[in-house]
C-alpha cells in the first residue's frame, strides 16, 4: 500500500475502521465511462489496508458483471457502510473513496479470498475458489466517517 493510502487510514477515527473491520456488508459504487452509477451490496474484508470483495458463485444472469466493467472504464469507487437504527442516536456511516482494480490470480488474490473465507462462513459453503475468479481489491483515497452521537469526553 502506498504512503498516501496508509496516510488516509491512519487518520480515520477508531470507530470508523472498526466498523469498516465489523460490518458484514456493504454498498459498492461503480461508474462507467460515461458516468451513469451502479451501486451493489456486496460482502467485502477490510485487512487495514485494502477492501476486497470477491465476485463469488452465487446465481447470477451474466459473469460479465457491470462492476467490473466500471471498474476497467473508471477505477475510481465508493464503498458505503452503514448503521440503521430506529434509534437514530445509534446512527452511523462510512464511505471509503478511491481506486479499485481486479485481481485475477497471484498472492494478493489468495490473501483476500483466504480473509472472505475467514468472515464469512458462507464462503466455506460456497467453496470460494482460490484459483480464479476475480476479486475487487479497492485502495483508499479518502474516508469520511460521520456518527449520530459523539462519545463524551471522560469526567463531562
Amino acid at each position: 500500500m502506498d504512503e498516501a493510502a496508509q496516510e488516509v487510514i491512519r487518520r480515520a477515527p477508531a470507530w470508523a475502521l472498526a466498523l469498516l473491520r465489523d460490518a458484514r456488508v456493504g454498498r459498492l459504487a461503480t461508474a462507467d465511462a460515461a458516468g451513469r452509477p451502479l451501486v451493489v451490496p456486496v460482502c467485502y474484508v477490510f485487512d487495514g489496508a485494502r477492501c476486497y470483495s470477491a465476485v463469488d458463485a452465487k446465481p447470477k444472469r451474466t459473469r460479465e458483471l457491470r462492476r467490473l466493467k466500471n471498474i476497467a472504464a473508471n477505477p475510481h469507487v465508493s464503498l458505503v457502510v452503514d448503521v440503521w437504527d430506529e434509534d437514530w442516536s445509534k446512527l452511523c456511516w462510512l464511505i471509503v473513496e478511491g481506486r479499485a482494480e481486479v485481481l485475477a490470480g497471484g498472492a494478493e488474490f489468495t490473501r483476500a479470498i483466504d480473509a472472505l473465507v475467514a468472515k464469512y462462513p458462507q464462503y466455506r459453503a460456497l467453496s470460494l475458489d482460490r484459483t480464479q475468479g476475480a476479486v475487487i481489491a479497492l485502495t483508499p483515497d479518502r474516508v469520511l466517517a460521520w456518527r449520530a452521537v459523539e462519545p463524551r469526553a471522560a469526567g463531562r
